[in-house]
């Protein structure tokens, strides 16, 4: 009887169970979509970021000594250079996988034509194969996406070329396929201008060459002033804040949970453990930028699903109250006949979680299908669907539908079989 009494009144009344549906569908459908972007997004908002360059910095300990006192570079000192055979070690720490791109570079002075140049030695492109088998591409011009460079980049063994930044290609009266000799430490070599960047920064007065001329043109083999590294990193939190300031002020738990966590200064702490007498420090502008847009970006689609929800509620609310105002005489007859007011109350909800199911169905599978949209349209690839959000729509679905109908409930347990049966 309970069962034949909903399917009448869902086909009776169609045309507004249809109007629930479709709204519940609509609220659903935005809702699966947000929040499958939202928790799909994070490493894809990061890899867009990326643009902006190294989020994190590794010198020798005593070079980021003299920097952060004095502002020296520490340079020309054997002792406050990294090692170069260490720079693929970063690839072996816990938070490996998220470390995307990285360079070493080696800085130092030259001669050229009786002036000194600052000269800077890296890997422009490295390509290898680590000892895990994961194939390796990396290098400068991976974190120096922003360049504009008139010529050609600098190959990977590209030793007897260099680029130029325009600001001292200007200054000299260089061009791309120039040749230019450069003196250090009682060596001289002649270079070929592959190419002039524009790099917007301290770069533009320097000379780009590959880490091997560099060193070998500076008699310092095997040496690397610092280490640039992009990382997909967490944004930070309370734990990633103390953390930062003393790791062992943490307890057993906390530490685990932070070193198992891809903050910034957990991958910091990472590198330093392979990096020999290496400092990793975070270039604070880049990662908290990242964090901050990857936070608001966040707080706009639980926003957006906050919303669609209420606006959900608000229109289920209107379409159930208007069915119940219809179905009054019904509803006051079932009271006329003994029905207790929890037992209608059952009845409605169920006509209307039957219909909110059915829309919830049609609306998650919209989502999913919105939400590939957003991902190909804005990060040009697929966003991964998330299991979690068919348990957290199914109660936005749930919670939603049930407030909907208080009203509704409210007007029915407060409906007087005797007058509406008398047609008042």
């Amino acid at each position: 009887m309970f069962w034949r009494m909903i399917t009448k009144t869902l086909i009776r009344q169609k045309s507004k169970m249809l109007m629930i549906a479709f709204t519940v569908v609509l609220g659903v459908s935005l809702s699966t979509a947000m929040m499958n972007v939202m928790l799909g997004v994070g490493d894809k908002v990061n890899r867009e970021l990326k643009v902006y360059g190294a989020n994190i910095t590794v010198r020798h300990k005593d070079a980021a000594l003299m920097s952060d006192l004095y502002g020296l570079e520490g340079q020309g000192v054997n002792d406050k250079f990294l090692h170069e055979d260490d720079v693929l070690k970063l690839k072996s720490i816990f938070w490996g996988f998220n470390i995307l791109d990285f360079a070493p570079v080696l800085e130092g002075k030259a001669l050229m034509s009786g002036s000194d140049v600052q000269i800077l030695g890296t890997w422009p492109e490295k390509n290898t194969i680590l000892p895990t088998g994961e194939e390796l591409h990396t290098g400068l011009k991976a974190l120096r996406t922003w360049w504009e460079v008139s010529g050609e980049w600098l190959g990977e063994n590209d030793n007897d070329s260099v680029m130029f930044g325009h600001m001292l290609a200007a200054q000299t009266n260089i061009h791309a396929g120039d040749t230019v000799t450069l003196s250090a430490d009682g060596r001289s070599k002649t270079f070929t201008v592959k190419g002039i960047f524009n790099d917007g920064g301290n770069s533009d007065n320097k000379i780009l060459m590959t880490l091997p001329a560099a060193q070998s043109l500076l008699n310092l083999p095997e040496r690397v002033s610092t280490i640039e590294v992009s990382a997909l990193t967490t944004p930070d939190n309370d734990l990633a804040r103390k953390a930062a300031q003393d790791p062992r002020s943490l307890s057993p738990d906390e530490y685990e949970t932070w070193y198992c966590t891809a903050y910034v200064s957990a991958i910091c702490h990472q590198i330093q453990e392979v990096i020999r007498d290496g400092v990793a420090k975070p270039v604070r502008q880049v990662a908290e930028s990242e964090g901050t847009i990857l936070n608001k970006t966040t707080l706009l689609m639980i926003l957006i699903t906050v919303l669609s929800s209420i606006g959900s509620a608000l229109a289920i609310s209107n379409l159930i109250t208007a069915s119940v105002i219809e179905r009054s005489q019904e509803l006051g007859l079932l009271k006329a006949l003994g029905a207790y007011n929890w037992q209608i109350a059952i009845l409605v909800l169920a006509e209307v979680m039957i219909t909110g199911l059915a829309g919830g169905v049609i609306g998650y599978f919209m989502g999913i299908g919105f939400a590939q949209i957003i991902g190909q349209t804005v990060f040009g690839s697929y966003i991964e669907i998330a299991r979690m959000v068919i348990l957290i729509v199914a109660l936005i679905l749930f919670l939603v539908t049930l407030i909907g109908s208080i009203p509704a409930i409210r007007y029915l347990t407060a409906l007087k079989p005797t007058e509406v049966l008398h047609g008042k």
